[in-house]
């Protein structure tokens, strides 16, 4: 009895990786099918990023991230 109990707690062990994968929702296959919401979705959501695109202001100076890591100028060579 007690290597049945064993056995049977290895294999739910086995198995919770498996289901974690899954994301805990019931799989549902790629149903895109003909009349499915999915083909209008993509139109409408690149109308809105293409227009927040336009939102955000050109800067003024080009950013340099390593700005702060090093000198804004060379270093000169003394000879």
């Amino acid at each position: 009895m007690r290597k049945f109990t064993v056995a049977a707690a290895v294999l739910v062990l086995m198995a919770m990786p498996a289901h974690a994968q899954m994301g805990g929702k019931r799989h549902q296959g790629g149903g895109g099918g003909p009349g499915s919401k999915q083909d209008s979705t993509p139109k409408v959501d690149e109308k809105a990023y293409k227009a927040a695109l336009e939102r955000i202001p050109e800067p003024k100076e080009k950013y340099d991230p390593w700005g702060v890591a090093r000198p804004t100028e060379p270093a000169k060579k003394s000879k």
